[in-house]
C-alpha cells in the first residue's frame, strides 16, 4: 500500500512538471526567456502563457545562428514585456519535437503566438525590434495592451 501511495503521488508531481531540463521558473519567472535547448521544450507547456520564439540551424556555428542569439540577448526586455521564450534547435542529428513538427531547412527563426499557431517563420536573422512589431500586430497582444490600459485607468479613477 505505502509503494502505491508513493507511485501515486511520484505521477502527480511528474504531471506538475515542464518537460526535462527546463528549468521550473520558466512559466512563472517573466524574466526567464532563455535561450533554452528545444530538446527539452514542449510547446504545450507554453500554451496561453508564453510566446516562444524559436531559433534553428544545423550547427551552432552557423553565422545566421549566433548573429540570431545576439540579437535577442542583446535587448531583453521587449522580449520580457512581451511574454516571450528563446528555445534552439541546433543539432538535426538529435532533432527536438519542435523541430519535427517545424521542418525547418537550415537556419530558421520561428515566432509561435500564445495560442500555439506560427505567427512569422523567417529565414534570416531578426533583430528583437522586428520581432516586437509582428508581436504588438497579434490580435491576444492587442487585447492585453488593452486589458493593461483599462487597468491602469480603473487604478486612476480609485
Amino acid at each position: 500500500m505505502k509503494h502505491a501511495i508513493l507511485f501515486v503521488l511520484s505521477a502527480f508531481f511528474a504531471t506538475q512538471t515542464l518537460a526535462a531540463g527546463l528549468p521550473e521558473n520558466v512559466l512563472d519567472d517573466p524574466t526567464a526567456i532563455g535561450p533554452y535547448d528545444a530538446v527539452e521544450a514542449n510547446l504545450s507547456d507554453f500554451l496561453w502563457l508564453r510566446r516562444a520564439v524559436v531559433v534553428f540551424a544545423d550547427t551552432p556555428a552557423d553565422p545566421r545562428f549566433t548573429r540570431q542569439i545576439e540579437l535577442l540577448e542583446a535587448r531583453p526586455d521587449p522580449l520580457i514585456d512581451r511574454d516571450v521564450v528563446i528555445l534552439i534547435d541546433s543539432d538535426p542529428k538529435n532533432p527536438s519535437e519542435i523541430r519535427n513538427t517545424l521542418r525547418p531547412r537550415g537556419f530558421m527563426m520561428v515566432l509561435i503566438g500564445k495560442d500555439g499557431e506560427v505567427e512569422l517563420r523567417k529565414p534570416s536573422p531578426w533583430d528583437v525590434r522586428e520581432i516586437t512589431r509582428a508581436i504588438d500586430k497579434m490580435p491576444l497582444r492587442l487585447q492585453e495592451l488593452r486589458d493593461r490600459r483599462a487597468a491602469q485607468d480603473a487604478e486612476l479613477n480609485d
